[in-house]
């Protein structure tokens, strides 16, 4: 005796060897053998062979019409066997016949549902249209995805792919079918979506493509501003009887700060550093408090900067030359002796009379010129008043102000030049931090923002403040110690044009200073979300500038054709160039060369899309040098 039955939703065919009422012992064509339930077992049969029965039934069913078959089943539930009477119009079908219609039966779930073991009901007729419309729309989409995936693999574009490009890049929708054919094209011609999108002309630019994946994160919205109310200007502040100056590098457009020295009659000075005062202008629920809010801090990169407040109402309150603006200042009366005897802090207007640049003031006042004697240059009494206050300030702090082992880079793109990618010829300057004006301006904005920190802890005011113990910098709303700078607290509040928690702490500031309710009470919520927010944005922000750094020095290599270029070991198999602020790791690198040598790389190819470069070694230049710094200083990553 053979039997059909139903196993792991199959259907199998064999031979019995052992009936035991509720179980069978059946022989499989191939010879294995299987336990099976009696309730499984649909049909009984002596001839043909198992083997036959499975191939026979097959073929026929292929020639069964589902159509005809669904129209000539009962309305009710049935069997096969009773389908099978009714299609072939015998009172008994052969068993090839009647497995024909159980497999034509089981293989169109979308006609026939399944009610039990070799039993069905026909679909009502409107959720058969619906099934069979769903499987056409199916059928559809999946002509669609292999007509999308061969277009990719072509190296064309599919019509469907532009609008969707930012979330094909960043973040996929996998049930989307645009999706399911990049994946597919992508495994079979073994790139990856960037680099299969790139060869399709669809990726405009490598730095188009970084920096979208950074637009798409964190600004999804775009870059522009929504509308928003006028900032109002502050009614009755006094002038302040200064003439202010800035000092910056040359591309700085939101000038925070700005000092100024006033001589006493009685002898010593009052030193005044001045902070633009936007927080007067608006309130932590206006709109521009809002666009603030959201935004947080102004991002930088190479080439462009997306500010944190609109470019109209930065200028309205930036400290740029010729013009009288809002400030909070803070008066340092300083003795002839260079004692700081007291200070104060008013909301005032302040008249900035210049705006000093570091590449212009730097070469004539340095180190060097300082020791052999200064040259006439504008503001240089006040300079070299304001240096000599700033070393009294460094040692009484008993920490420098800056690593003079550090190096700055900046990074100026020409957009109107065609580079090695199109538009963009960059260069790239060295400038070595710790200068006599670095040291001065850092000095001064360092009392700054411990001064008012403590001021504002002094008087039960929440702030924003930095905090550095055992090594670890991080935010807090409780004033504590920075170590690292030398003083019992720091709140940051010299930059409130670009940064949100600087115009936290001025708000909170001004509230104290005018007597009024600050805006954010203790143990407020809204301040906890700000700094928890601000301190992740920010971080998010400077990696992304970071990366641009990187991206930008590998362009520089293949601008100037640096093929071989020269670098300083900083531990194992970890390399930085000397003329560009990039960390790139060197397995090739010999294990016993020592930190701080010079050697020569092999750059090899750089890949833009990748932000990567993959150098190898050439030789060794010279001894191992000094490694002071070298741990410390600017760079654009290594690619970790």
């Amino acid at each position: 005796m053979n039997v059909l039955f139903e196993e792991d939703g199959a259907f199998r065919a064999g031979t019995v060897l052992a009936d035991n009422v509720s179980s069978l012992q059946i022989e499989l064509p191939g010879g294995k053998r299987v336990k099976v339930k009696a309730a499984n077992v649909l049909l009984r049969f002596a001839t043909p062979s198992p083997a036959e029965l499975m191939a026979k039934a097959d073929a026929e069913a292929e020639g069964i019409e589902t159509e005809f078959l669904y129209e000539v089943c009962a309305e009710g539930e049935f069997g096969f066997e009773e389908l099978a009477v009714e299609y072939h119009g015998t009172a008994k079908p052969e068993p090839v016949q009647a497995a024909a219609v159980l497999l034509r039966l089981h293989s169109a779930p979308i006609y026939f549902h399944r009610k039990g073991k070799g039993r069905y009901r026909k679909a009502p007729a409107e959720i058969l249209q619906a099934a069979l419309a769903g499987a056409e729309k199916k059928r559809q989409q999946a002509l669609a995805v292999e007509r999308m995936v061969e277009e990719l693999k072509a190296g064309t574009l599919p019509a469907e792919f532009p609008p969707l490009l930012a979330s094909l890049l960043y973040k996929p929708d996998r049930n989307r079918n645009e999706t399911k054919a990049l994946g597919a094209a992508c495994a079979e011609t073994g790139q990856s979506a960037p680099r299969l999108l790139q060869t399709c002309s669809a990726i405009a630019s490598t730095h188009d493509y970084h920096l979208g994946r950074f637009l798409f994160e964190f600004f999804a919205k775009g870059t522009d501003f929504p509308a928003f109310a006028r900032p109002v200007e502050p009614a009755d502040l006094p002038l302040a009887a200064v003439a202010a100056f800035s000092i910056d590098d040359a591309h700085t457009t939101e000038i925070d700060d700005a000092l100024s020295v006033t001589p006493k009659p009685e002898g010593g000075w009052l030193i005044g550093v001045h902070i633009a005062a936007p927080g007067l202008g608006m309130s932590v629920d206006s709109d521009l408090g809002r666009i603030a809010r959201e935004r947080l801090s102004t991002v930088y990169m190479p080439g462009r900067k997306i500010t944190m407040l609109p470019e109209d109402v930065v200028e309205h309150f930036t400290l740029a030359a010729g013009h009288t603006v809002p400030a909070v200042s803070l008066y340092l009366d300083v003795a002839a002796d260079y004692r700081t005897l007291g200070h104060e802090t008013r909301i005032e207007l302040v008249p900035i009379v210049a705006n000093l640049r570091h590449h212009d003031i730097e070469p004539v006042f340095n180190a060097e010129t300082l020791a052999t004697g200064l040259g006439d240059f504008p503001y240089r009494d006040e300079l070299k008043l304001l240096w000599e206050y700033a070393q009294v300030l460094e040692a009484g702090r008993g920490k420098p102000s800056d690593n003079s082992n550090r190096k700055d880079y900046n990074f100026v793109v020409d957009w109107n030049a065609e580079g090695v990618e199109g538009k963009g010829v960059v260069h790239i300057d060295e400038r070595q931090r710790g200068s006599p004006l670095d040291t001065l301006v850092a000095e001064l904005m360092i009392v700054a923002n411990s001064t008012w920190g403590a001021l504002l802890r002094d008087a039960g005011v929440p702030a924003l403040y930095r905090v550095q113990t055992a090594g670890k910098v991080r935010m807090s709303t409780v004033a504590a110690p920075h170590e690292g700078l030398g003083v019992e607290c720091y709140a940051w509040s010299s930059s409130p044009l670009r940064r949100y928690c600087d115009l936290v702490n001025q708000w909170q500031l001004i509230a104290h200073l005018r007597g009024e309710e600050p805006p954010f009470p203790p143990k407020s919520a809204d301040l906890l979300a700000a700094m928890r927010d601000f301190e992740l944005t920010y971080a998010a922000y400077a990696e992304f500038q970071r990366g641009m750094e990187r991206y930008w020095c590998l362009r520089w290599l293949l601008q100037e054709n640096m093929s071989q270029p020269v670098a300083r070991v900083l531990r194992e198999a970890l390399v930085r160039l000397e003329d560009v602020p990039l960390v790139l790791r060197l397995p090739s690198m010999p294990a016993e060369t020592p930190r701080g040598a010079r050697i020569r790389l092999n750059m090899g190819e750089i890949d833009l899309l990748d932000a990567e470069a993959h150098p190898r070694y050439l030789e060794l230049l010279a001894e191992a040098g000094s490694d002071t710094g070298l741990e410390d200083e600017g760079e654009a990553g290594a690619g970790e």
